[in-house]
């Protein structure tokens, strides 16, 4: 159904469904692009991955829930604390525990010249937060930024500090685009929570027109698919809003639960 939200849903940067949002709004991304650009360019899904290892306090088992896993029970029954236990012939140690995020980005490949021309990024809050995998990441950036490739920065976000951009524009949201021509210049599209979502453009060779990329439709389509409206309303959004901003959004997913 359409979203009363103009612009960004807040409510979707919350851990419960932000990495299905991100996955699957990169598969789309892909989707759209390809009839623009075919047969000159190729656009490929790609995926980069961040471990991280957790310390013996917080270790788990793997998955984005610990639902339904058993926990041991403080008032053990005499026959469990005398129970018997068999010995192993032998002991060894697992490795730490350690979580795997899987992290899509795109590239578009001249078909051709076999080269990358334009690099797509989504961001995720791996990259935004202070840590190794933000770190991990500017790097690559400096990558693109010293070469001949484009890069689209896509910060869907409100939450973390922003990539480094001079000049960049008060806003709850941005897009950066380089053009590796245009350098140091960049474009910048920011908007705000209430303000709709711009049409970005997608670079490729000099000469050839941009592609157009409309993310709301998309991400339209992944809040559907995934009923994510059954759950992601149970709190308020994160980070918090303002008062006004919070009474706004409230009024907004009453009427998408309509």
């Amino acid at each position: 159904m359409p979203s009363s939200f103009p612009g960004m849903n807040p409510y979707l940067e919350q851990p419960s469904c932000w990495s299905m949002l991100h996955h699957q709004l990169c598969g789309l991304v892909v989707e759209v692009l390809v009839p623009q650009l075919r047969p000159r360019y190729l656009v490929k899904l790609h995926h980069r991955l961040y471990i991280h290892e957790k310390s013996a306090e917080e270790r788990r088992f793997f998955g984005s829930s610990d639902t339904g896993v058993a926990q041991p029970s403080s008032g053990q029954s005499a026959a469990t604390a005398t129970a018997t236990h068999i010995a192993a012939p032998a002991y060894g140690q697992i490795p730490p525990a350690v979580e795997i995020e899987r992290q899509a980005f795109l590239e578009i490949e001249d078909r051709e010249r076999d080269t990358v021309v334009t690099a797509i990024e989504i961001l995720s809050p791996a990259n935004k937060y202070a840590g190794p995998d933000r770190e991990q990441y500017l790097a690559k950036r400096k990558t693109v930024l010293h070469s001949l490739v484009h890069l689209v920065e896509i910060d869907l976000l409100r939450g973390g500090p922003r990539m480094p951009v001079e000049e960049l524009p008060g806003c709850d949201y941005c897009v950066i685009v380089s053009r590796s021509y245009e350098l140091p210049k960049v474009g910048i599209w920011p908007w705000r929570l209430r303000d709709p979502i711009p049409v970005l453009p997608v670079p490729v060779n000099e000469g050839d027109d941009d592609a157009r990329l409309d993310l709301k439709p998309l991400i339209e389509r992944v809040y559907d698919a995934f009923g994510f409206a059954d759950y992601i309303y149970r709190t308020g959004p994160e980070p918090r809003l303002s008062p006004e901003d919070a009474d706004w959004a409230s009024e907004c997913q009453k009427a998408l639960r309509v």
